[in-house]
């Protein structure tokens, strides 16, 4: 095994440590073997990108050093980072025409693969008519969008705001939630990501993403993670933290509470069963309004089309991003005409929010998860793949924990599956191996230690399998 550098080391966990637990972590002998031994295949597929003529990825690097914010360079996922100049579907190809199978979809943001032809024509269509003519004249995109997007949601969610991005669709929200009631304290949970602006900064309750800055107001209750958490899968437990959280630390009302159905950047973490209605009940009576995260979840990723679904809670205002748009920048919040009102109060107004392009793709989105049921898809495909990886759980013991819904599941990785040790090198290093044999995957959680698997909803169960004979090889040959 290639020798690492202590400058790889996340969160303080030991080199060492990942170092001797290599032979532990794995049903075989660890052994070095080059990626040229490896039998698997990538699925046949129809597309060859035309070739690339740009610059390369080591003058890609020398420029995003010279010219990018330094806080760029750190979100380059592998040693050697990738160059990626084209796409389609599932897949991405990289300066030299090598395909890969993407399991991360730009952060669960091409729900509907990567330059899906529904999405890019009507798209280009539009852009060749008009780009962005200002929601103060009327134009038929906004409109339809807004329209088909409300016949998504339940009851009285029918009233649109778009915005650019889920930051600032978070940070609407819980500014609406305030005007609402006339209350200031909102109620979030710890390991929750929110946005990176003032109050979703308050809001995220993990260090990692939260700057020294003052940030008040906001109450973080203990994090109903069924594998790490005090109470396990006891969601009502964990619901009496918000109660005391309300009890004791408020006035007794608040304005709201925010949370994501299924964690994203933390890790994949699925809430405890009969947690969110528990906490429903408890917002309501204490006057909160209940704000559903779905920034990552959301547009048909967990075999829902919405994370919230699967907990029987109907939200006041949900929050969207990512696969609304297919990747295009573009986020919406959606509550009820009641709600709405608030912002009549005085002017708001977002320049960008409901560009006429970007609502085209939105409207696009809509109608290729229709046509292409990738609904159904992630159901099935994700069934199929957390299955396969939890069945790759019973060879390997490094792997903690395999969780999630449809097309958005974690695979927490330990060096000791009793003290659930972190081994945050060694999966750094089963990523950098993956990559070689053609499959991407991202990494959260707040050791880094958990891979996250979110790819376009076109994904195949012949994809699956790919995916899961290199994490196989990737961690039997290290």
């Amino acid at each position: 095994m290639q020798r690492l550098t202590a400058k790889r080391t996340v969160h303080n966990v030991s080199l060492s440590l990942s170092r001797r637990c290599i032979s532990s972590c794995t049903s075989q002998t660890a052994t070095a073997a080059p990626v040229d031994e490896f039998l698997g295949k990538l699925p046949p597929f129809g597309y060859t990108p035309p070739a690339y003529t740009g610059p390369s990825a080591d003058a890609i690097i020398n420029t995003r050093k010279e010219f990018l914010s330094p806080s760029n360079s750190m979100f380059c996922l592998y040693k050697n980072p990738l160059n990626i100049v084209d796409g389609k579907m599932q897949y991405l190809f990289d300066e030299s025409g090598r395909r890969y199978l993407d399991a991360f979809a730009g952060i669960a943001v091409v729900n509907c693969g990567h330059c899906h032809p529904g999405v890019i024509e009507p798209v280009i269509k539009q852009m060749k008519r008009l780009q962005h003519p200002t929601v103060m004249y009327l134009n038929h995109a906004i409109a339809e969008f807004s329209e088909a997007l409300a016949s998504k949601l339940p009851g009285d969610l029918k009233v649109v705001f778009f915005t650019n991005s889920g930051t600032e669709a978070n940070e609407l929200a819980l500014m609406m939630a305030k005007l609402y009631t006339g209350c200031q304290d909102i109620v979030s949970i710890r390991n929750g990501y929110h946005g990176n602006a003032p109050g979703t900064m308050g809001a995220t309750a993990h260090s990692t993403w939260k700057f020294n800055v003052v940030q008040t107001g906001t109450h973080h209750a203990l994090n109903p993670d069924p594998y790490r958490g005090v109470f396990g899968s006891d969601g009502e437990k964990y619901a009496r933290d918000v109660q005391d959280l309300i009890q004791y630390g408020t006035s007794g009302h608040i304005a709201g509470f925010i949370c994501e159905t299924i964690q994203g950047v933390g890790g994949i973490v699925e809430l405890a069963p009969g947690y969110q209605s528990a906490a429903y009940d408890i917002v309501k009576k204490a006057g909160g309004l209940f704000i559903a995260d779905e920034v990552q979840s959301g547009f048909a990723r967990t075999g829902d089309f919405w994370g919230f679904e699967a907990h029987n809670v109907v939200p006041d205002i949900v929050t969207m991003a990512k696969g609304i748009g297919n990747g295009f920048p573009l986020g919406a919040v959606v509550t009820t005409p009641e709600i709405a009102g608030v912002l009549t109060r005085r002017c708001y107004f977002n320049t960008f929010g409901g560009n006429a392009v970007a609502a085209t793709a939105g409207l696009a989105v809509l109608n290729v998860i229709e046509k292409d049921t990738l609904q159904e898809n992630a159901s099935m495909v994700g069934s199929y793949l957390k299955g396969r990886l939890s069945q790759l759980k019973e060879k390997h013991e490094i792997i903690g924990d395999v969780r999630g819904r449809g097309l958005m599941l974690g695979v927490e990785l330990v060096s000791d599956r009793k003290l659930k040790t972190p081994a945050t090198v060694l999966t750094l290093h089963i990523m950098n191996q993956m990559k070689e044999l053609g499959v991407l995957v991202g990494k959260g959680g707040h050791f880094g230690n958990v891979f996250r698997i979110t790819p376009p909803l076109c994904f195949t169960k012949e994809d699956a399998d790919y995916l899961v004979e290199t994490m196989d090889y990737s961690m039997s040959r290290m």
